[in-house]
């Protein structure tokens, strides 16, 4: 079930992409630290990767599913993390695996991200 919002405006100044509602993952705050500047798992097989996300619950920096590798959904397979964010630059959104729910700042263009 998830929290009913004004037009699903959040305290992070997200918003859900396509839903009046937010989903019960989604957490204004995000209490992991920074991310890295590689996808580790890559890095470790000498692979490279296209965008970095980072997972919300672990911290983890993986690749995206635009990767050959798509180390960060791989990682939710595994653990079941529900959360990701970009991890590149000038990116703010958040993705939710398990509810399919994008969020994307208020300010961001119309470009849908790849998880």
């Amino acid at each position: 079930m998830g929290r009913d919002g004004p037009a699903c405006r959040l305290a992070s100044s997200l918003i859900a992409v396509g839903s009046t509602q937010v989903c019960d993952h989604f957490e204004a705050a995000v209490h992991v630290d920074p991310p890295l500047a590689v996808c580790s798992a890559c890095d470790e097989i000498g692979a490279q990767w296209e965008h970095l996300r980072q997972c919300l619950t672990c911290g983890r920096t993986s690749c995206c599913n635009l990767s050959p590798n798509r180390h960060a959904t791989g990682h939710f397979e595994v653990t079941g993390h529900p959360m990701i964010r970009s991890a590149e630059p000038g990116e703010d959104w958040r993705w939710c695996y398990p509810d399919d729910r994008l969020y994307m700042a208020e300010t961001a263009g119309d470009e849908a991200a790849e998880p």
